[in-house]
């Protein structure tokens, strides 16, 4: 396995400046921003598929370093009710399929989607309870009239530019734990798997590594971001939290630096569930850590995964 991180944590530096930054820190590959939520301060794929020479240039300041890309990042919602976002999301979404397949890239990250609860919503809604009964009829609705459709579509896509996407489980998205996943994958399993970001389970109390046995070879990329369960706030109001981010004291949990959320020990045997599930790819640091800076929270996780990432596997003829 390698040390990734999500350069957009760098949006206000030039690209070339950030790589060498984090060259510096030991990192070994990039998960690169193009759009939708993440942004594209670094990656205009309009702009790259265009030109034959920026898209060199693009692709030699990474090689020249040393570094891989480990996927190209456009999360957004091409389910959104109101059409003139999701198609917005979409287009992004269609130009990084197209850009990965161009530098050779595999895997494309994004969220599910979310459609809303009926034909005239104009805001997304995520159900996760059958009752009232409406509820539920509205969640089969969603499924079948919006995220079925939507994602054939797109698997096939996907297949002809030979790019797979990897969908990141995430509350207020249809796909939000293993369960919801797996049935979104049953659309494509070939192209369609997930970004394992332990952080949006930790704090729906899901143990990870059974989440990890669960996804087996669904994981087609990996999120290194922690989450900090505050036992105290969620005895009286539970892991259910819509308050700021910056509000911390008040909050149920908070997303952390890889370490300061989980000790070393759970990191240890999710390393080690990963591996077991026969995943070897990059482990890509996600900076959300509102009590740090991104220098500091990124210098602190490059050290705490350098003792924790499993290196290449042992040969067979190791265990002859």
């Amino acid at each position: 396995m390698k040390i990734g991180v999500l350069t957009v944590l760098f949006s206000d530096r030039p690209f070339e400046e950030a790589l060498d930054y984090l060259v510096d820190l030991g990192v070994e590959a990039v998960e690169i921003g193009t759009g939708a939520y993440p942004g594209n301060a670094h990656c205009k794929p309009d702009e790259l598929l265009r030109s034959d020479t920026k898209l060199k240039a693009f692709r030699r300041a990474i090689e020249q370093r040393n570094l891989i890309i480990s996927a190209l990042s456009c999360h957004g919602n091409p389910l959104h009710p109101q059409r003139a976002r999701a198609r917005a999301d979409h287009r992004v979404f269609e130009q990084t399929v197209r850009l990965a397949a161009k530098l050779d890239v595999r895997t494309v990250i994004t969220f599910s989607g979310c459609p809303g609860s009926d034909p005239r919503a104009t805001q997304p809604s995520w159900i996760t309870a059958p009752w009232p009964p409406e509820f539920l009829d509205n969640l089969e609705w969603q499924w079948k009239t919006h995220v079925v459709p939507y994602w054939k579509d797109a698997a096939r896509l996907l297949r002809t530019a030979g790019v797979r996407v990897a969908i990141e489980m995430h509350p207020n998205f249809v796909v939000y734990n293993p369960e919801t996943m797996l049935r979104l994958r049953k659309v494509a399993p070939a192209v369609i798997g997930c970004n394992f970001d332990p952080s949006h389970l930790f704090w729906q109390q899901i143990d990870v590594c059974a989440a990890v046995r669960a996804l087996g070879e669904a994981i087609f990329h990996v999120h290194a971001k922690d989450c900090r369960v505050d036992r105290l706030n969620t005895q009286v109001n539970g892991v259910l939290d819509a308050k700021r981010y910056t509000n911390e004291r008040a909050r149920s949990w908070l997303f952390r630096t890889v370490g300061y959320g989980n000790d070393a020990a759970v990191w240890r045997d999710l390393m080690s569930a990963l591996r077991l599930a026969g995943y070897d790819h990059v482990v890509s640091i996600e900076h959300e850590d509102s009590l740090m800076s991104p220098a500091e929270g990124l210098r602190k996780a490059v050290s705490f995964l350098k003792d924790l990432v499993i290196g290449e596997r042992p040969g067979a003829a190791y265990w002859a």
